[in-house]
């Protein structure tokens, strides 16, 4: 689907006309496009629209790049951020003179929210930069969203999980598994995002050498140098949370190892505790002709009394050594 919007003063108007290309049309939205879409683009603007496989190439020299005075700048960007785990997606920002084209396979939040505030009258949409320039900061702003999201997960998984004494062992058992699926699901977000992060970066560095080149608006250059200091804050901040998710990972991996071995530590002596009323038994099991107890009154309670004794002196001894 294209759609076209066209500069009215402060605000943008959308339309769906795409065989109708004015002076006033300064975006150009192709969403999921088909191959007579990319045609009818190609011809109207004379551009090369990437299909999808080429968006997807991952050297940079594939991703940014000018040809015939266009610049195409492509950023991973991440969408469906209000599911539990956001998934990412290639979109290509082409900066052909005064006009942008995108090309996208997903709808991200952000583009709906900067076209409702576009529509409102933004904070400047009359060139294909200024509009780019807010597409990108309304993605670094939804980017951030997703951030303090994940912070204040980890924030509330870190306490579950070095302070569970006292709980039941089923049920401790049952957390750390939850845990360790939620810091699992949780590492994936941040390594998306960081991902998502580094790749605005790039489109955001380029696209300010491009237009430094070109002589372009000092005010677009001044936003981009802004939202480069916003995405590299960010970019710290995600590495902060890449480490801590990794901590707990590892600690809650450490404390499921720790119950574990708990648990075979107990087998282990259980095992030691019933060795001598074993030997005890099966010397009394022997078939024997002449053997005195047997004709003992009171052979048997002292040989269960025996079995009892060479359980309990190893259970003391363990219970003394702190291995119980």
């Amino acid at each position: 689907m294209i759609t076209v919007y066209d500069a009215s003063g402060k605000r943008l108007i959308p339309r769906t006309d795409s065989e109708i290309i004015g002076p006033s049309s300064v975006w150009i939205d192709l969403l999921n496009p088909s191959e007579d879409e990319d045609g009818i683009l190609e011809r109207a603007l004379n551009v090369d629209v990437p299909t999808r496989s080429e968006m997807r190439e991952i050297e940079a020299s594939n991703r940014f790049y000018v040809e015939e005075g266009a610049v195409y700048m492509t950023a991973i960007v991440l969408h469906n951020s209000s599911l539990g785990v956001p998934m990412t997606s290639p979109i290509t920002f082409i900066l052909a003179g005064d006009r942008l084209i995108t090309v996208r396979y997903a709808e991200p939040k952000a583009f709906g929210l900067y076209i409702a505030r576009a529509g409102k009258g933004g904070n400047g949409c009359t060139t294909g930069a200024e509009v780019m320039i807010g597409l990108v900061e309304m993605l670094i702003e939804r980017e951030a969203d997703l951030i303090e999201r994940v912070q204040d997960e980890v924030e509330t998984m870190a306490p579950l999980v070095f302070g569970q004494k006292g709980t039941e062992q089923p049920s401790r058992n049952r957390r750390l598994d939850v845990l360790l699926r939620n810091v699992g699901k949780e590492g994936d977000v941040v390594a998306r995002a960081q991902e998502s992060a580094m790749s605005l970066h790039r489109l955001l560095l380029f696209a300010a050498n491009a237009i430094r080149q070109s002589k372009g608006d000092p005010q677009v250059l001044a936003r981009i140098d802004s939202a480069s200091h916003d995405i590299t804050s960010l970019m710290e901040s995600l590495r902060f949370l890449s480490s801590r998710t990794t901590f707990l990972l590892e600690a809650t991996l450490g404390m499921i190892s720790t119950e574990q071995n708990q648990i075979i530590k107990l087998f282990s002596v259980m095992a030691v505790m019933l060795m001598p009323p074993t030997l005890v038994a099966s010397i009394y099991g022997m078939n024997f002709k002449y053997m005195p107890e047997l004709e003992w009154q009171y052979g048997y309670p002292i040989a269960i009394g025996l079995m009892c004794v060479a359980a309990l002196i190893p259970f003391i001894y363990f219970r003394r050594k702190g291995w119980l």
